[in-house]
């Protein structure tokens, strides 16, 4: 696909409930399987179980999961089964993400480790990964495991990278993609080649959905840096600035330090580096990325982020799955929260 074209297929997108309303049945379904596949004999542990499923979130991964599949030749039972490992890991992640960070809340919702502290939650998070260990041998899907650990290795790498750099005082743009690739997009990547991979055995079908995903992944978090700067918390569900209180540097201010003189950057890069910027701070900060273009350039990123995505689509005949999936790459890059 030709970059003008695609930059048109961008135009038709709808809602996220409108992108996954092709496989909206599938995605129902998911849930109870989804459920059944955690069941334990530990009291506690289903009681937590339950908590984190009343959190019933986007239901984007699994969404991907059953789009992809649908794709490239129509869902199966072992759609179901990597849609499973693929949430199990992200929903590890998320639970162990919140101790790292010693974040009491979720999207407005006590955090676990808040309400049951956090070897309750670190242990929960280790269960959930060994589920998707444990069903991936049960059923001897042995390729979305591989895929899967991957993933897992990734983002780990992502995550010690960025502590690494948060205690330096620069940090470049190829750095920056490194870490976001590997935290943020490796999981979407993985999303879509498992789909690739339930329904068909073409490897460059797989490999599509992969680069598709990892674009997608790109963008999306691109467009979370993005919000950080200009959204309200009111919509986001996150204090905006909290980048900036956590000492990450991301793309914007990457981009504005870029092009300005280098004692001025130092200072900026000073101020979010000590750890102790103020409300006025981030109103100084906010306000020179936007005077350096720092926003402008990241949202021209994230578009070339998606276009890049919807270009692997080309490989397939069209289909809603695919228009879908077209309008999935829209709504990243121009999602509100």
């Amino acid at each position: 696909m030709a970059k003008n074209d695609a930059t048109q297929a961008l135009v038709s997108a709808g809602s996220l409930q409108e992108i996954i309303h092709p496989v909206k049945y599938h995605l129902d379904e998911f849930q109870t399987y989804f459920r059944n596949s955690v069941r334990s004999n530990v009291s506690l542990l289903d009681l937590i179980v339950r908590y984190i499923a009343r959190q019933k979130g986007k239901r984007v991964r699994p969404a991907l999961v059953f789009l992809a599949a649908e794709l490239c030749g129509g869902i199966t039972e072992r759609s179901y089964i990597g849609a499973t490992m693929v949430e199990l890991l992200h929903t590890a992640t998320l639970v162990h993400d919140d101790v790292v960070d010693d974040a009491e809340e979720r999207r407005g919702v006590a955090s676990i480790n808040a309400v049951w502290k956090n070897k309750a939650a670190v242990l929960v998070g280790d269960f959930f990964l060994s589920r998707g260990l444990l069903i991936s041998v049960e059923n001897g899907e042995y390729d979305f495991l591989r895929v899967t650990s991957t993933a897992v290795k990734r983002m780990s790498e992502g995550e010690l990278l960025q502590i690494q750099k948060s205690r330096q005082k620069n940090i470049d743009e190829q750095t920056y993609f490194q870490i976001i690739a590997d935290k943020t997009a490796s999981l979407l990547s993985t999303c879509c080649e498992v789909g690739a991979m339930s329904a068909s055995p073409d490897i460059k079908s797989h490999e599509a959905m992969r680069l598709y995903g990892e674009h997608c992944g790109l963008a999306f978090q691109i467009r979370d840096d993005i919000l950080d700067y200009i959204s309200r918390t009111t919509i986001l569900g996150k204090p905006v600035g909290n980048d900036l209180r956590e000492k990450k540097i991301t793309l914007p201010l990457i981009y504005a330090c870029s092009v300005v003189e280098a004692s001025e950057a130092k200072k900026i890069i000073r101020l979010v580096k000590s750890g102790k910027i103020t409300n006025e701070g981030i109103e100084y900060v906010h306000d020179f990325v936007k005077r350096n273009g720092g926003i402008e350039y990241s949202i021209a990123v994230a578009q070339r982020e998606a276009e890049k995505a919807i270009a692997q689509l080309a490989y397939f005949p069209e289909s809603q799955a695919k228009q879908s999936l077209t309008q999935f790459a829209y709504y990243v890059i121009h999602r509100k929260k």
